[in-house]
Formats: C-alpha cells, structure tokens, sequence
C-alpha cells in the first residue's frame, strides 16, 4: 500500500488533537482575541492557533508525514487551521472515512490571509516601489534637514519609509527632514524612534585639545591625498556643502593677510616639523593643504609665511575642542561602573607603572545597581567589549573585562551596556519618551517603540495614545530577552491599536540573547509575526560597511538577500547610504524571483546540457 494504514492513523489522531488544543486555547484567550482592532479579528485567532500548535512537538508531525511521502511541514503560519482541516481531509479520504462538512466561515484561507498580510505591510510602510514587495526603511542623517536633493535621490533610489530617531538631534531639525520628505513625496511614511531607558556609559572626562592631521597613504605609505584644512576664525564653519578634513581656528586679522601663495611652518606636539600650504580664499576663510601627519593643539606656533621668501609673521592656534577621552581595555583589566555621574577616564598609573586608579565610567541608568549580582555578564559597544561583575557596591560595580580586541576595546561615552542574564526592572516610557511622543502624533505615522518587554509597557504607550488623542502606527522594537519571552502576549496588546509590526532589532537583542542562540530566535519572531499577519523589519546592520566605507563585504550581500523574507528591510545611516539603498532595491527585486517569504520559487534552471 503506498499510505500505510496505521501512518495514517497517527497522522489522523495527531491532527485531531491539534484541532481540540485550537478550540481550547480560543476559550481560554477568548478575551484577548475580543479585544483587538477590528481589522485584526481574524489574525489574532489565527495567532492563538499558531500558539496551540507549537504547544506540540510540531516536528515529530512533520516526521510522520514525510514518511508516506506527504509535504513536510504542519502548515503555513499564515492560516493554521485551514491547513490543518485540508490535511485531515485528505487523510479522511485516504481512510475512507466520512468527512464532516466544514463551514467556510470558521477558517481563514491561505489566499485570505496572504492579502491581510499585505494590506496590513502597505498600511504600515506605504505603497509599493519599483515593482518592489519588501520596503526599504533608511534611517536619516541630520543632513537631511539641510540637503532636499539627498532627500529626493532617496525617494528616487527606492526608499519606501523614513525612520527619524529622537535619540539624536531637536524637534527643529525632525520637523525639517518630515517637510523634506513630504514635498517630494507626500506618500512616504515617517517612522520615529523613541529613545527609551536605553542603558548607556556616561559622560566622559574632556581629553586633550588637539586636532590630528591625517592625508591619505598607500600601502607603501606614501602620501596619495593630502589633508584638506579649513583655517577660519573660531565658530567660522566651512561653506555649506563643504565638508573638511580639519578644522583650525585663527585669528581673523592675520588670515585676511594671506592668500594661495601663503603657507604656514610649524612643530606639532611631538616637536614634528610640518607644512600647510594655503590653496584658496573663502570669505573670511582659508582652504589649506598638508601632506604631513601631525597633532596640532591649542597655542601651536605658526609660522606664517604671507608670500614665497617673504619675512614671516609668529602667531598661534586659538583654543580647540576638548577631544573626548577614551578608555582602552584589555582582557583581565578592571573597570568601575559608577552609579553617579561622575566622568570617566582611563587608568591612572604610577611611575613604575603600577595601578594607581582603574578606568571609571558611569551608566545613564543607576537603578540597574538594584538588580544585578555577582558573576553576572556585562557587554559594551555592542558586544565590543565583556566582562563579568565581580563587587558590587551601592555607589559602583567592579567589573573585569575578560574578552576584547588583541589591541584592546575603545570603550567611549554614549556606547550600550547590555547585561543578558539580568532581570533589570527597567523599561516602557521615559520622560523624555512622553514629550517626544508630542512631536511624533503631531508629525509622524509610526511610532517605533524601544526597549518594550511586556505587554503593560504596550498599555502605557496606547494610554498615552488617548490622552493625545493620537492616531499612530506601532512598531514594536524586539531587543531583548524578555521582550522575545513576552512577545505573544505583546502583539496581542499592540494589536489593539491598527496598524502594527515589529522590528526584530538584532544587535541588542544577540547579545541579549547569546549569539549562539540568535539564529532560531530570528526565526521565532518571523514566524510568530506571520502567524499574526503583522509586517516585520529586518533591521541592524544592513549593508553596513556599504553605507559606511562604500565597500559591501560578502557576509552582508547575502545577509541583505536574506532579509527578503521580512517585509521590510531597514539601513542604518552613512556617507554611502544612497549607494547602499541602490544595492540594497537591486538585491530585493532579484531575491524575489526565487524566493517568497520561507518558499523557495523554481523558475526553469538554465544550464548547459551537454552532461
């Protein structure tokens, strides 16, 4: 017999407890299926399906089907029970056995739910680009506010959504790149982040006042580029448009002396001998070059030279911004994490070059002392740097750094601190978060909701909703473990609220969740968003070093293929940000002719037939 009997009926008793586990998880969650949008009435049960269905070993089902050659899966996420009644009816008829009739009303069908999905995608990202199914989401510079052309060759590249995050720059300059975006393309849709109680190093000490001149070398170092300088008096910035290299504060009166046949002699702070040459007159302003690397620090002497052979005039550079200090780590070095906002600096040492005082630094969230204990994992810089807290103290932590660079971790101020295996009672809205949330009902379409980790953290954001009486779409920033825990009973709660859709944000949420461990995770949460019919972004990284350096790497080419499975791919900002949206619309309109979400798509193989 090719369907052996007794397979089938463990394939057909299987089934008939999944279909029992649906029925009972839709009493049993009855009261949040009620209580969603109405346009999520379908998707939430749906929801609560998949939810009864993974409360099986699912993978024990899909062995027994592949045994009698049946496809291997348990159904699409998309519609649970309908693809469980059409299982069961062609085992039934395998059996023979009488198959009750099913009233089309209690199921959603495949072709159903596939247009929920994208009715939900269209009304979360807007319309469709360049023939285009997955959006693209770019995050935007603060030179958006001052460049419409850079706005406009976005829209042309193919961004589909702009995401302005309020972590960084004011409402003046938000409000400007909003109006940038809407002249040109009134249906591009705004997405901004919420900063959240983001756990972050403090303020640093102010380092040396120097500036470091730097041309560009080959590998046999020879000078290729040379620096371009901007002499100007202190607060003269260059010309708009003009970007330099470095920038050298004056005094007015003797550089209106100079022009292109001027130059400048003088020793930098390692007492290097080194030339600027003046190239051009800017205003009040002097465009020089130097092809020699030096440190130039507040008071440096210049000797200036106004003409060739001409006598010289000694002047001096006015007062320079304070670098910001940086602390270097290596394995087994100690750092203090302090409660107060005391500034960090690096390790002090005596003369014989014994420790004197460790590195320090603060964090932006002091309450997190509550809540730690010994041994426990912290990260910083993005998992740049580890360590372990090894004291802890009602004004600090010592914590010994166990894993970083050969050459030793930068650890700077404003960098995050994760610390995965703690149940840090820190989340939802911050004060700053409510004020902003002004800003976004006002201006925005979505608001993107950071560091979200239950579903009351949901309440609070629709609470506040109401009380701006604010019509936004939401999307749920999915960053760390508790959150990933929690994100049933999230989405849920979201889904009160129309449209909605999660961001899987996966640079917090790996090293919240163990690197090892990420890959099933991502997969959970596009499964467990499929099931709910809610769009997800692919964000973090997305062709990164495109958008930074102008290069893509091979590991993120297949990275941004990949990430056509969700409905939205998010890149973050950099100089080659338009390069990278262009790469990035080429690789999703290509990936989508062999690929539609999980399924692989077969066009007819080319090859060459002369085996």
């Amino acid at each position: 017999m090719l369907f052996p009997k007794d397979k089938l009926l463990e394939i057909h008793n299987y089934i008939d407890l999944v279909l029992a586990k649906l029925q009972e998880y839709e009493v049993r969650y009855k009261t949040q299926i009620e209580s969603v949008h109405p346009n999520y009435a379908k998707s939430a049960k749906n929801l609560i399906h998949y939810l009864a269905l993974r409360s099986f070993n699912v993978d024990e089902f899909q062995s027994k089907l592949s045994e009698i050659g049946f496809p291997n899966s348990g159904g699409s996420e998309l519609s649970i029970l309908h693809n469980l009644l059409n299982f069961r009816t062609i085992v039934n008829s395998l059996l023979k056995i009488e198959e009750l009739e099913v009233v089309d009303e209690l199921f959603l069908t495949n072709k159903e739910a596939k247009k929920l999905l994208k009715v939900n995608s269209k009304a979360l990202f807007g319309p469709k680009k360049n023939n285009r199914k997955t959006s693209i989401l770019v995050t935007q510079p603060t030179i958006a506010a001052s460049d419409k052309n850079f706005t406009t060759s976005l829209l042309k590249l193919g961004m589909n959504c702009a995401r302005v995050n309020c972590a960084h720059d004011d409402e003046e300059i938000w409000k400007q790149i909003i109006t940038n975006i809407k002249e040109e393309e009134d249906t591009c849709k705004i997405m901004m982040d919420l900063g959240g109680p983001k756990l972050r190093t403090g303020k640093m000490k102010p380092g040396h006042k120097v500036v470091r001149i730097k041309p560009q070398r080959n590998t046999l170092g020879q000078v290729t580029v040379p620096a371009k300088i901007w002499l100007a008096p202190y607060g003269k910035l260059p010309p708009e448009g003009e970007v330099a290299d470095v920038i050298i504060p004056v005094n007015k009166k003797w550089l209106k002396k100079t022009d292109e046949k001027s130059f400048i002699l003088f020793k930098d702070s390692r007492d290097k001998k080194c030339r600027i040459n003046i190239d051009a007159v800017e205003g009040n302003g002097r465009w020089a070059s130097c092809s020699d690397s030096a440190f130039v620090t507040t008071g440096t002497l210049l000797n200036v030279f106004l003409e060739k052979k001409a006598s010289s005039e000694i002047h001096s550079v006015h007062e320079l911004l304070p670098l910001e200090e940086v602390i270097f780590l290596y394995e087994g070095d100690l750092l203090r994490l302090d409660k107060e906002p005391i500034l960090g600096e690096p390790t002090i040492y005596n003369e014989d070059g014994t420790v004197k005082e460790i590195a320090h630094v603060s964090c932006t969230l002091p309450e997190i002392f509550n809540n730690l204990e010994v041994n426990e994992l912290i990260y910083f810089d993005d998992g740049k740097i580890e360590g372990v807290v090894k004291e802890i103290d009602s004004e600090y932590l010592i914590i010994e750094i166990t894993s970083t660079k050969k050459n030793g971790g930068k650890l700077k101020a404003d960098k995050g601190i994760n610390l995965p295996n703690s149940k840090l009672k820190v989340s939802g809205l911050t004060a700053k978060d409510k004020l902003d949330l002004e800003f976004v009902a006002e201006y925005a379409d979505t608001v993107n909701f950071s560091f979200v980790n239950n579903k009351q953290d949901v309440e609070d954001l629709l609470t506040e909703f109401k009380r701006l009486n604010a019509n936004l779409g939401i999307i749920l920033k999915i960053e760390t473990k508790e959150s990933f825990k929690n994100l049933p009973s999230i989405l849920l709660k979201a889904m009160e609220n129309y449209p909605v859709g999660v961001m899987i944000a996966r640079g917090d949420l790996a090293i919240e969740t163990g690197w090892k461990n990420f890959a099933i995770i991502q997969e959970e949460i596009l499964q467990l968003c499929e099931a709910a019919h809610l769009p997800d972004i692919w964000a973090t990284q997305v062709l990164e070093n495109l958008a930074k350096k102008g290069i893509p790497t091979r590991a993120e080419i297949t990275d941004a293929a990949m990430a056509q499975r969700a409905e939205c791919v998010m890149l973050n900002k950099g100089p080659y940000i338009e390069k990278a949206v262009k790469m990035l619309d080429k690789i999703l309109r290509k990936m989508e002719k062999i690929q539609k979400k999980k399924r692989t798509i077969l066009p007819k193989l080319e090859y060459n037939e002369n085996l």
